[in-house]
């Protein structure tokens, strides 16, 4: 039944947020709704997505750390210092003709200090800044990709979820016929038994039929509600907002995409793009540690002033400043660390190892989805097509039983068994008009077409 894919499909993806449940302050909105503006507006407002393009500005911002560290760095500082005494330093003896082995005790400054400067600083070679400088763009793109993989995750619950939604329209349909079938009955067989030709029995039988397809009903359309929560949940609406789908399904848009089907390449799938671009951060990982065994280098320099005073007088005109000043290179040669760096190198170099595998086993698993798929889908194509005629030759059946009951000439058993058989029939039609929807989807998905 269509009421229980609902139900069942909200139950695996859905998970409604607690946020949610407590805006009723909220004023609620009303949407209409196609499946191509559904899908949209889950792009603006889901938040898995949100999420993920918060992932994209993280990387941006680390991005410009990295950039950060191939900058020149400026830095200005100031120091002023007031000895409460000045210190003690030990001249030897002898300099005043004092004995060998003696030293006599002075001091040397004034009682206030005062420096100002400012200092750069440069990154000549950094094997890994230079490594961490060109794996920007793919670290971004990288995030970006997890963005699109979310998107497609989500795209295909949508796609689900809104047509099982527009089918519960006809399983609704459906069930209204049926009621207003058995409305008829019951109003027919009241007055055969009137005239003396039924039974209490029979009347009560159809009395029955009649309220178990109210039951029916009812339970369908608590499950349509749920679902339509579950889609306000899957696009980033508020519970109490008002959804209308304004799309239609049809059998031909599903006979459609099978046949325009062209073939498939492992690159039009947004996992196997987002691992491609794994691997590359993993080659990235592997230069930046081998890189590391290389010097660096770096420049420096610096311009201070200093002053020296007895008393607190650094803003008088006419006190001097002595300048300091200067230009320099570091090279940092790397010795031995340990053997950090080697394991790092050899972790980085199993982790694309790791990678290359998974690449392979998706390659695996996207071919026998892709089969597993077309075969679903060619076969919930054919069952849909048995099933619509199954139902239509069951209503036909249900409609000549009808007459010759109302002639007289039939009995409550057949008219009851010709019943049973067209509502199994429908519930068959939509069991299997979900079944080709959700095929379609997955064979979208598993062509990377969706």
């Amino acid at each position: 039944m269509i009421k229980q894919a609902i139900v069942f499909i909200i139950s695996l993806f859905v998970v409604i947020p607690v946020s949610h449940l407590t805006a009723q302050q909220q004023k609620a909105a009303h949407y209409s709704f196609t499946i191509q503006q559904a899908l949209d507006f889950a792009k603006a407002n889901n938040m898995q997505v949100k999420n993920a393009l918060l992932a994209v500005q993280a990387q941006k911002e680390t991005n410009r750390e990295i950039t950060a560290s191939a900058l020149p760095s400026i830095s200005a500082s100031a120091n002023l210092t007031k000895y409460l005494e000045l210190p003690v330093s030990l001249l030897p003896g002898e300099i005043f003709g004092q004995p060998a082995g003696s030293y006599i005790p002075v001091r040397f400054g004034t009682k206030y200090n005062s420096t100002a400067g400012i200092q750069l600083q440069q990154t000549l070679f950094d094997g890994q800044v230079f490594i961490g400088l060109q794996a920007r763009r793919t670290s971004v793109d990288f995030q970006m990709k997890n963005v699109e993989v979310t998107e497609e995750l989500i795209k295909a619950n949508i796609h689900k979820v809104y047509y099982q939604l527009i089918a519960s329209k006809t399983q609704i349909s459906i069930l209204d016929a049926n009621i207003q079938r058995l409305e008829k009955l019951e109003t027919d067989t009241r007055l055969l038994y009137k005239n003396g030709f039924a039974e209490k029995i029979d009347e009560d039988k159809v009395a029955i039929q009649l309220t178990n397809l109210n039951t029916e009903k009812a339970k369908a359309l608590n499950a349509i509600q749920i679902g339509y929560l579950g889609l306000k949940t899957l696009l980033g609406m508020h519970p109490q907002d008002t959804l209308e789908l304004s799309d239609k399904l049809t059998e031909s848009q599903i006979e459609i995409t099978l046949l325009a089907d062209t073939g498939y390449s492992y690159q039009d799938r947004k996992e196997y793009q987002y691992l491609e671009l794994a691997k590359k951060l993993n080659e990235y990982n592997i230069k930046r540690y081998e890189l590391s065994y290389l010097p660096s280098l770096y420049f420096s320099g610096a311009y201070n002033k200093n002053a020296q005073r007895n008393t607190f007088d650094f803003l008088a005109k006419g006190g001097d400043w002595f300048t300091t000043s200067f230009i320099g290179f570091n090279l940092a040669v790397p010795i031995f660390s340990g053997f950090s760096k080697d394991a790092r190198l050899a972790k980085s170099k199993i982790e694309l190892r790791q990678t290359n595998i998974q690449l392979e086993n998706l390659r695996n698993t996207i071919e026998n989805e892709v089969q597993q798929a077309r075969i679903s889908f060619s076969s919930a194509q054919n069952t849909l097509r048995f099933q619509k005629k199954n139902m239509e030759l069951a209503e036909k059946v249900y409609n000549q039983t009808r007459k010759k009951y109302e002639l007289g000439t039939g009995s409550n058993i057949e008219i009851s068994a010709a019943q049973t058989d067209l509502i199994t029939a429908q519930n068959n039609y939509l069991s299997a008009l979900y079944s080709a929807i959700v095929a379609r989807v997955d064979f979208l998905k598993a062509t990377g077409k969706l």
